[in-house]
């Protein structure tokens, strides 16, 4: 520690002992004093330099991991992370269009193939109780599995859809250039959950660890509700954000 820090916590604030460390340390890796991939104290130097006991040094240094600023690497120590890149996921333009735009290398592949199914009673799911097709697909981002999509397409809208090789194409490009449709509207939601086995292995992480779920309805001007479909995504190497008003790419 390039500074004398003891006077730097306050055992008298309401604010615990771990909570104060962790806003400190945040702060040196914010200014630029850990920059990304630096090795931050270990417990031990913590706990000596800022008289605290270890324990409070790995609570500080766990509330760091969890906010996703610093890595544990085993028998190595504890390192900055690098910032987590932002990409607007949330465009009309459909999901690999955003990652296109920041020059990312996108692969999409199709991990329940296209088939026309009964839907059941799924809250939420404007094709409940009739049929639509059904598509489940993986993105990976620079090799890396980032998000699961299930999609459920409107029958009518997409007729002939299944006689098409999908794989590796953009949906939102077929939807325009063969069936004449571009979005003009939608409603999402947005909520935490866990993936089941299956989706854990394909987005290798484990069903313990939470994923953003993003719920999304698309209507288009020849028929509300065309599409229905789930996200789940992977929240450790992207910041996934929704730009507000705005046609296109609202």
């Amino acid at each position: 520690m390039s500074k004398t820090p003891t006077q730097m916590l306050n055992p008298r604030s309401p604010l615990p002992l771990y909570h104060q460390l962790a806003e400190l340390l945040a702060g040196r890796i914010r200014g630029g004093e850990f920059p990304p991939g630096a090795r931050i104290p270990s417990e031990h130097q913590l706990a000596a330099a800022f008289a605290i006991g270890r324990p409070t040094a790995r609570q500080a240094i766990d509330v760091l991991v969890r906010r996703g600023l610093v890595v544990r690497r085993r028998g190595s120590g504890t390192y900055v992370r690098p910032p987590r890149r932002e990409v607007d996921l949330f465009s009309l333009d459909g999901t690999s269009a955003s990652f296109h735009r920041k020059g990312l290398a996108v692969e999409s592949r199709i991990i329940t193939p296209l088939a026309l199914k009964k839907v059941g009673a799924a809250g939420g799911n404007p094709f409940a109780g009739g049929e639509a097709y059904f598509l489940e697909r993986l993105t990976c981002v620079e090799a890396l599995p980032v998000l699961i999509e299930t999609l459920f397409l409107h029958a009518g809208l997409f007729a002939g859809l299944a006689d098409l090789d999908l794989e590796g194409r953009s949906l939102s490009a077929i939807a325009e250039e063969r069936y004449f449709l571009r979005p003009n509207g939608g409603r999402q939601s947005f909520q935490i959950a866990y993936l089941d086995a299956r989706r854990a292995r394909h987005l290798q992480v484990s069903p313990e660890t939470p994923v953003l779920a993003v719920t999304r309805l698309l209507h288009f001007p020849q028929a509300p509700n065309g599409v229905f479909s789930e996200l789940y995504c992977r929240t450790d190497q992207f910041v996934f954000t929704q730009n507000i008003g705005g046609p296109g790419d609202a």
